[in-house]
């Protein structure tokens, strides 16, 4: 095993960050902090981690509010998402207010990525892919080592992201699973932005949106 995964239930959506720790440096990634920031440094220190990095799946509030301030805090950059949804974190004060939660301000990544870039964490290394539906920008983590993918809001057990937000797409969305996830691997175990984790082979037989018999 080259990395510890823990994952953190953050914001009143219970979304899932998680703190990404690679085993050979102590080094991490935090993926996608919406919020509760005490609670992100708290399993940071029962990990004995070190954060190195901000990676986000994509600009949605409980994704990334808390962004800006952990890297202020912290001194690290921040990776990610793809360019097109800066629509969404360049709106990140008006989309908290209409949503009655905690006001985050606007800011930029330190790098915006782009499907096929990889980024390290500590001596380790995941794949980009850029999976756009649920928003524009949207992408997803892969360590190909263990056979872990971070989807953010793309995928969960049994269902799939929202595209009746602002910008986003059914077709692009189905094409995203269907086109990249699924063809990684059925024994990849997936995180998703909520709820509990699945594999992309689970998904392919049972998830009523994308399974094989639906496309088959």
């Amino acid at each position: 095993m080259s990395i510890q995964v823990s994952i953190v239930p953050v914001t009143q959506y219970q979304q899932n960050c998680s703190v990404m720790k690679c085993l050979k440096t102590g080094k991490a990634a935090i993926v996608d902090p919406g919020g509760d920031i005490e609670r992100i440094k708290r399993a940071m220190v029962e990990i004995e981690a070190t954060a190195e990095k901000i990676i986000l799946t994509h600009g949605h509030m409980d994704h990334c509010a808390a962004s800006d301030v952990l890297r202020e805090e912290l001194g690290i950059p921040i990776e990610g998402p793809h360019s097109a949804d800066d629509f969404w974190i360049s709106r990140l004060p008006e989309w908290c207010e209409m949503s009655g939660f905690p006001i985050a301000q606007a800011f930029t990544p330190d790098r915006w990525l782009e499907d096929g870039d990889t980024v390290n964490v500590g001596e380790q290394q995941l794949r980009v892919f850029h999976c756009p539906g649920h928003t524009p920008g949207h992408v997803v983590f892969l360590y190909e080592l263990q056979k872990i993918a971070w989807v953010g809001d793309v995928l969960f057990q049994g269902s799939i992201g929202r595209t009746d937000f602002p910008m986003g797409n059914h077709d692009d969305l189905i094409k995203s699973i269907r086109g990249k996830l699924f063809p990684l691997g059925d024994d990849i175990t997936f995180i998703p932005g909520h709820g509990p984790t699945s594999t992309f082979g689970q998904e392919r037989q049972t998830n009523p949106f994308v399974a094989d018999s639906r496309y088959g």
